[in-house]
């Protein structure tokens, strides 16, 4: 079992390792990413490289099913019912885990990014939301309440893409709030309210 420095020494490694691959992905595709050229960057050596990774392809895949693993865990209160969480409370979870992880969220969802990825985050939520949207309007066809989520989940994709290209300068709870009343009022919600 490693010591606690061994093991505090071995977290920066990896963040450093984390820090170059996600700057070398925002200019280059993953493809064209050496481990070489990664290590040097990390300043840390092939063998260490190696002794964490298969290649950058893992890597990039276990930094993904992390965040996914932590949106799932997020989520889990709405699919199972088990808990008073609101949608707000859940939504603004995510956000406050997507600004931790908003360097691996601009450079998934930038140019050189896993497309796939963003639908695997998408998709994470869909069983819950769709279940709370048929389970909240009974009266309307399960295909109607299908293509809601579709439109609501692309908007969602690109809000998270303008919050990211921001900076995430608004709060994670403001923009659980902004969401929200986004899904429920759309564009009315910038009506005065009547008097």
């Amino acid at each position: 079992m490693p010591t606690p420095d061994q093991a505090a020494r071995t977290r920066a490694t990896l963040r450093r390792i984390r820090t170059a691959f996600l700057t070398l992905l925002r200019q280059a595709p993953l493809h064209q990413i050496s481990v070489k050229e990664l290590c040097a960057m990390a300043g840390v050596s092939r063998g260490t490289f190696y002794s964490h990774y298969r290649d950058v392809y893992d890597l990039l895949a276990r930094i993904e099913d992390e965040l996914t693993d932590e949106i799932a865990a997020a989520l889990s209160p709405m699919v199972t019912a088990a808990t008073d969480a609101t949608p707000l409370a859940l939504n603004t979870r995510i956000f406050e885990i997507l600004r931790e992880n908003s360097d691996l969220c601009t450079v998934t969802l930038g140019p050189h990014g896993d497309k796939a990825f963003a639908g695997r985050l998408l998709r994470l939520g869909r069983d819950g939301f769709l279940e709370l949207y048929r389970s909240q309007f009974r009266t309307v066809p399960p295909e109607a309440v299908d293509y809601c989520y579709a439109f609501i989940s692309a908007g969602y994709l690109g809000l998270l893409r303008r919050w990211l290209d921001d900076g995430t300068a608004l709060p994670p709870d403001r923009m659980a709030r902004l969401t929200e009343g986004i899904m429920l009022r759309g564009i009315g919600m910038f009506s005065a309210p009547a008097e």
